[in-house]
This record gives structure tokens, C-alpha cells and sequence, in this order.
């Protein structure tokens, strides 16, 4: 899809974010989930040009001169190249992170793209969009050998569980969901919901409310309620509790009242 190149006001219909803030806070969730996907440069340069999507939250079309001249400043002549930068665009792009638009001017010639940042699916997990590829033939060695991985993945049970999940969180899941790549998942969404609630340092905070989530979760799957994606119903669960514990906080602080307590979340986001 080619789009008329202009000024970046005039774009504003292709934001997908309310605000700087809605912005800021489904960027964290990405990078919870996919910061250690992109090589140290590639992050640099995402971080930049994530930088330049604030004028209009989440949209940019700053060529990559433009924006690698704004590295080299910052770094102090040590930024980064054109091909560190396009290949972080097109893992991001494949990621789901970023939508890429080319641009022409009225001449048609091509100019500046035009990138547009995407909500993240608080719905469902986040997936990996797979990458079209030019020769589908040769790659069906490495396509098998992908499955065969992630076959043995899935046959690992809970004792190959990252360090990363919290024991008490994951001696829970296992009589459930025995298999440490359902466990991983399970921590991975509690994670992001701590991130888009700015809760990520309190780890025993954020175990103990995940626990008790899941444990919702089970409680509505043992009824006659059919779920089909439980990852993202444990997900919903989660936020509400976090949700409804930032308000008991205010409520705490002396702001009664639900119209006190929104006038202040709206003076604290502004």
C-alpha cells in the first residue's frame, strides 16, 4: 500500500493509541515479550524510533537518515548502521510490532516510509507473524527441524521450568498444565500485565495475584464454562486484580469517592 508522503499531522487518522500514554504503555508490553529478540543495536534503533512516534503517538515517517543522524548525536559518533536499522524494522514488522507503509510524493517518486506502531493483543498471547518466504522448498528441512523442537518442547514437563518463574507461581500451574512451556506462558502474560500496570519490580505482589488468578481460571474451567483460550482468560483475570488494586491504593490515599479517584489517575497520566 503506497500512501502520499506530508507532514506527520496528517496521519493521525492511522494511530492506534488514545494518547502519548496508552502509547508508552503497550510499547512496554512488546518489549516484555520481545526485547531479547532484537540484537543490542536493533533495540537501540527501535527505542529511537519509538521516540519519534511520540508527536503522534505511535506514527512515524522520519527517514532513516534522519533518524540514525539523532543516534550518532546521542551515542556520541557511535550509532548505529542502514542495515542494523532495516533489519530491526523487519524483525519488528514480523513480530507484529510495526505496520510499513512506503510513502510517494505527488511525482510518484518514493519517499520516506511511513511506520505505524500496533496495539498489543491483550486478548489473546501474542503471536509471532511468520514470514512469507520467497522459496518455500528449500525450506522444508528447516521447517521440520523447527518442529521437531518445538515437538520436543512441548514434551518437557514442569522440572525444565525457567528460573525465571517464580516456584510458588509455577507448583501451581504444573497440577493443571504440566508442561514447562504452558508454565512459561502462563508467567510470561502475568509479566505483562505487571508491565502495563507499571508493577514489574513487585515480584511478590505480582506471584501472589497471579496465583490467585489462576486459581479463578481453574475455578471457571471446573464449571460448565467453556474457555477456549485460558492463557487469555487468566490474562483478563490478572488485570482486573490489578486493576481493582490500584483503586483500593487510592482509595487509601484519601480518594474516596470514584470521582475523586479517576480525577486523580487522569492528573497523574497528564
Amino acid at each position: 500500500m503506497n500512501v502520499k508522503s506530508g507532514n506527520v499531522e496528517q496521519f493521525k487518522s492511522y494511530s492506534q493509541f488514545k494518547n502519548l500514554q496508552e502509547f508508552n504503555a503497550h510499547i512496554k508490553m512488546w518489549l516484555a515479550v520481545h526485547k531479547n529478540k532484537l540484537t543490542k543495536g536493533e533495540l537501540v534503533g527501535l527505542k529511537r524510533l519509538i521516540r519519534f512516534a511520540a508527536k503522534v503517538p505511535g506514527v512515524c515517517n522520519a527517514k532513516i537518515g534522519t533518524v540514525l543522524k539523532a543516534i550518532h548525536e546521542e551515542y556520541g559518533g557511535n550509532g548505529i548502521s542502514r542495515s542494523t536499522f532495516k533489519r530491526m524494522i523487519a524483525k519488528a514488522t514480523s513480530l507484529g510490532i510495526l505496520t510499513v507503509y512506503e510513502t510517494e510524493r505527488k511525482n510518484g517518486s518514493q519517499s520516506s516510509n511511513l511506520y505505524i506502531f500496533n496495539c498489543f493483543p491483550t486478548s489473546e498471547p501474542p503471536k509471532m507473524k511468520k514470514m512469507n518466504h520467497l522459496n518455500k522448498t528449500s525450506h522444508l528441512s528447516k521447517t521440520n527441524k523447527k518442529d521437531n523442537k518445538k515437538r520436543k518442547e512441548d514434551e518437557l514437563d514442569h522440572t525444565y521450568t525457567s528460573d525465571r518463574v517464580p516456584h510458588a507461581f509455577m507448583q501451581v500451574v504444573k497440577c493443571f498444565f504440566p508442561e514447562m512451556k504452558r508454565i512459561e506462558e502462563f508467567w510470561r502474560m502475568a509479566i505483562i500485565a505487571a508491565y502495563s500496570h507499571n508493577r514489574e519490580s513487585e515480584e511478590k505482589m505480582i506471584t501472589t495475584l497471579a496465583i490467585h488468578s489462576f486459581k479463578q481460571l481453574i475455578r471457571k474451567m471446573k464449571s460448565a464454562i467453556e474457555i477456549k483460550n485460558p492463557i487469555a482468560y487468566f490474562y483478563g483475570i490478572l488485570h482486573k486484580k490489578l486493576e481493582e488494586l490500584y483503586f483500593e491504593e487510592l482509595f487509601e490515599l484519601g480518594f474516596s469517592t470514584e470521582k475523586e479517584q479517576i480525577s486523580y489517575v487522569h492528573f497523574k497520566r497528564s
